[in-house]
């Protein structure tokens, strides 16, 4: 895989690219913030998906990824973010991956019997939707608090010290949110089924 580096981007520069990109949507800064980081983004995918195609594969489903999620999400610290999202990337497709299995055409039957094709939901697909939709229905505090330490995984100091939230608010923010973000999934889901 043809890797294309950029000399390292400063974090204060990095900050102003994401915000430029947020504004314009123009993917060439994204493109160019990203390219410094492919290496990386690579190694993590090789370190869990164990696979050099896969690897290259997901490089690129990422960035195709980050074209949207960073237009949603603000993002302090791209680095470890973009860590983070590659890490749970790669775990998703390895669910997805051990979720299949294969079944010989002739021991099902296909050959001799009508066969009727299962219209079967990706459920985790559907959980990852539903939150980022429940996401959305909490209240400021909440949902910077949550996106801060669960997503972005920045512990109760950090998450005090971007939002300017007082430590306990912090942690009952989280607390709050969490529950509320659990209460929103459970009737989303059953609304659903």
């Amino acid at each position: 895989m043809k890797v294309i580096t950029n000399k390292a981007i400063s974090p204060d520069k990095e900050q102003d690219i994401l915000a430029l990109y947020k504004q314009t949507a123009d993917i060439s800064l994204l493109g160019n913030l990203y390219a410094g980081y492919m290496t990386l983004v690579y190694g993590v995918c090789l370190k869990y998906l164990k696979d050099e195609a896969k690897s290259q594969d997901a490089v690129m489903q990422l960035f195709e990824e980050l074209v949207e999620k960073l237009k949603k999400h603000e993002v302090s610290n791209f680095k470890p973010w973009l860590y983070s999202v590659a890490r749970n990337y790669c775990l998703m497709q390895l669910r997805a991956d051990s979720k299949q299995s294969f079944v010989d055409i002739n021991e099902a039957g296909v050959e001799k019997e009508a066969f009727t094709h299962l219209d079967i939901e990706d459920t985790t697909e559907q959980n990852l939707l539903t939150m980022e939709q429940c996401l959305e229905t909490l209240n400021e505090e909440q949902r910077k608090s949550i996106e801060l330490f669960y997503l972005q995984q920045k512990c109760y100091q950090e998450v005090a010290a971007v939002t300017g939230y007082e430590m306990n608010k912090v942690k009952s923010y989280i607390q709050n949110g969490k529950r509320n973000l659990k209460l929103c999934m459970e009737k989303t889901g059953e609304n659903n089924g």
